[in-house]
């Protein structure tokens, strides 16, 4: 078989096993393989649900959705993913509210804490053709997390390497015939390298400006949550923190400056040609110079409003305004004033 041959039927190969790969991905293939199963045609008697990880989901965080059925005969068929089962999420209907479901089973509880604060995030679960069966699902919240307002500059962009010079051209040979010697002719010089482009430089951090304050509790007896607004001039943020264990990170710190280009390489010179006497090489070309680092950006501000009931928990906030260098910005101010509730 030629080469070439061979190089047709690998390619048909390749192609046919990508082929199967993408049918095997399709869920009904996947079914009809026994890889995966849905559950109209089996006798469900009975449903439960539960989340991974099953201690609680805090606002922005997401968690994994695991649906187990009962048979008739007591056997359980457990969903994908994070049931490790081979039951397809599109065997229920899953309706929700507050905590939205995607097609895969992760539940999502949203960013903004005044969606869901005081109130239980709700999952209703029906496996198709068995209309007489359903599970329910409350979403626990958990606030003891660490969370992470970032108002930080951008990291400036690196410049572009330089171009290699071209090499020179190998001179012509001559004759080293001693009754008709002929002199070798010159290499051709190498081109210079281009020089690498400079960085871009870093962008500054935001003048950030933070409410701290104690949230309304909901029941009496209630542990104690912060409410915490967090605001530039572009956008704000939001957060409801248990003080037992919860954090927030606040940073303002400007972006670090691009790294320059590298300088391109520069062209060898091309070698003499032959002959009597031999041609002398052409000169190597210089290489490229190296692109300056962008500036850092400067350090963003930060102002902390806290009011005297929450002074104490001034220690759950992680504050952090350097420059792009990692240089210390202006000294954070903490003013201890009175903050109503934030919503």
């Amino acid at each position: 078989m030629t080469s070439g041959g061979a190089f047709f039927n690998a390619t048909r190969l390749l192609l046919a096993v990508g082929t199967l790969a993408s049918l095997v991905s399709c869920s009904s293939i996947q079914v009809a393989l026994g890889m995966k199963m849905r559950l109209d045609k089996v006798p469900v008697t009975a449903v439960n649900a539960s989340l991974v990880p099953a201690s609680g989901v805090a606002p922005g965080a997401s968690a994994k959705l695991v649906i187990a059925a009962t048979g008739s005969d007591g056997k359980q068929f457990v969903t994908e993913g994070a049931g490790h089962g081979k039951v397809l999420f599109d065997s229920y209907t899953i309706s929700s509210s507050l905590a939205p479901v995607d097609e895969d089973g992760i539940v999502t509880i949203p960013a903004d804490p005044r969606i869901t604060d005081g109130r239980a995030p709700h999952i209703h679960i029906v496996p198709k053709g068995h209309p007489d069966v359903s599970a329910d699902l409350d979403v626990s919240l958990r606030y003891d997390v660490a969370y992470n307002a970032d108002f930080s500059g951008r990291a400036g962009s690196s410049g572009s390497d330089g171009l290699s010079g071209t090499d020179g051209l190998s001179g012509s040979s001559g004759s080293i015939d001693l009754n008709n010697p002929s002199a070798g002719g010159n290499g051709g010089d190498g081109s210079d390298g281009g020089n690498g482009g400079d960085g871009s430089p870093g962008g500054p951090g935001e003048a950030v400006h933070v409410w701290l304050t104690m949230a309304p509790r909901h029941q009496p007896g209630a542990d104690p949550l912060l409410q915490a607004r967090v605001a530039s001039a572009s956008h704000e943020r939001l957060y409801l923190i248990d003080p037992a264990g919860g954090t927030l990170a606040v940073g303002a710190n400007g972006g670090p400056g691009g790294s320059g280009g590298r300088g391109g390489r520069g062209g060898m010179g091309g070698a003499g040609g032959s002959g009597w006497p031999a041609g002398s090489s052409g000169r190597n070309g210089l290489d490229g110079r190296n692109g300056g680092d962008g500036s850092p950006g400067a350090a963003g501000t930060i102002l902390v409003s806290v009011d005297p009931q929450a002074d104490s928990y001034l220690d759950r906030l992680r504050l952090s305004n350097t420059d792009g260098a990692g240089r210390q910005g202006p000294a954070r101010v903490i003013r201890v004033e009175p903050v109503p509730a934030l919503w």
